[in-house]
């Protein structure tokens, strides 16, 4: 671990949550010796960004905690390009319509993050299609694009990985880079903004910005990145065989999301303490410490700390309280994730395959639902199916909802509508 100067430095070190820095000892300086504004972009290419986005944003409610400047940067414009960035294939384009869809569900989760407002070192939100979609396009090609080399373009690893699979890349695509690059020059007029920071896979395009920004302005910007978060199984964070979990409420409900992170792996407990909560660091030592079935209370630390951030300490004692009553009291708790069955359609009868697999979402497929049940995985009211062909009707109601189970772990309610 270096030893920073800056407790900006310093705490993103402590953290886990630097992975490259251009010139540190120049920006540990800058940071030591007054306030540092700082940005991260975000395309709107979903109408909510998911666990994998959370140790970026993480970094700028750091940088807010160390007395610095955030930038939120909407890409209401970059977004219309679509990052290539080690995809194989282009992204789907979007319409203006679906992009300011986007944009309106997920600003509001950021103010969970940090505090915005008109203080100094108050967060702000901007939007890059205030500057882009005014561009024309023979002037920013002859004030911007002659200081780009297409031959160092085609070397990085996220533009030659495409090329290596022999899979087209679109001339569109091949500017984002460019556009992205702008960005942090524009931000630096308009703000002041000296700092870009994102995921270790961004680092060749922060780093063209830093480039162009010294090129046309003089300017010294800089370039920080985190790892890339995986979990010890390597997979990417916030895939699950039900899909992306998200930051939204309304696409992950705060119980889905609580247990999710009750879910991690043993060996991702200490280092998800330190991305993903604002936990002091020597609690977070003494629940990394804890072995056996007592690390149980260290993921539940976890996900009620992770939960509290992005949905609010309410949500997260909820679904905390709703967990003991499920899994340590055995009880029907009423705020379970629940889903609405036509009430009509529940007293002629509802297979039990599709109650599990397209009402309740639990498993992908009626074909999934079959193998479940030969194995013993699935239950209604905390009773094994043991028979696919049954069906669901109203007698199966125990307190106004049907409990659906898969394993120990993932329940549904079915609520009878309408």
């Amino acid at each position: 671990m270096t030893a920073y100067a800056s407790d900006l430095l310093r705490l993103l070190d402590e953290r886990g949550q630097i992975h490259q820095v251009s010139e540190p000892h120049e920006l540990d300086k800058l940071a030591s010796e007054g306030r540092v504004t700082a940005y991260i972009g975000y395309d709107l290419t979903a109408a909510s960004l998911h666990v994998g986005h959370m140790a970026n944003i993480m970094m700028l409610r750091r940088l807010q905690q160390a007395g610095h400047k955030p930038i939120v940067l909407m890409g209401g414009g970059t977004t219309k390009i679509g990052d290539p960035s080690f995809r194989d294939t282009q992204r789907p384009l979007l319409d203006d319509a679906a992009i300011a869809a986007n944009k309106a569900t997920i600003r509001g989760v950021f103010t969970q993050f940090m505090s915005f407002g008109e203080g100094a070192g108050d967060a702000v939100m901007v939007d890059n299609a205030e500057w882009l979609d005014q561009l024309e396009y023979v002037p920013f090609l002859r004030e911007i694009g002659r200081h780009f080399s297409v031959n160092r373009m085609l070397s990085f690893d996220s533009v030659k990985s495409r090329l290596e699979q022999e899979q087209p890349f679109s001339f569109l695509e091949f500017n984002y880079m460019i556009l992205q690059a702008y960005d942090f020059l524009e931000l630096n007029r308009r703000y002041g903004c000296r700092l870009q920071m994102g995921g270790s896979d961004q680092w060749g395009n922060i780093v063209n910005g830093i480039e162009l920004g010294r090129r046309v302005d003089q300017a010294q910007l800089f370039a920080l990145t985190c790892p890339l978060i995986t979990t010890a199984s390597g997979a990417k964070m916030g895939k699950t065989a039900g899909g992306a979990v998200w930051l939204n409420a309304d696409m992950t409900g705060p119980f889905a999301f609580w247990q999710y992170w009750r879910n991690v792996d043993d060996a991702d407990v200490e280092r998800f303490l330190k991305l993903f909560t604002d936990l002091p660091l020597d609690e977070i030592a003494r629940l990394g410490a804890l072995q056996g079935n007592e690390i149980n209370e260290a993921k539940k630390v976890l996900a009620t700390e992770a939960t509290a951030i992005v949905h609010g300490r309410a949500a997260a004692e909820a679904a905390l309280e709703t967990a003991r009553k499920t899994f340590e009291e055995g009880a029907l708790a009423q705020s379970l994730p629940t889903v609405e069955v036509d009430a009509a359609a529940l007293s002629a009868g509802v297979g039990v395959l599709t109650a599990f697999a397209e009402l309740a979402g639990l498993v992908a497929s009626n074909g999934e639902a079959r193998r479940q049940v030969k194995g013993g995985g699935l239950r209604v009211n905390d009773a094994p199916v043991t028979d696919e062909r049954a069906t669901l009707t109203s007698a199966d109601l125990v307190d106004g909802v049907i409990k659906l189970s898969l394993g120990r772990k993932k329940h549904v309610l079915l609520r009878p509508a309408g």
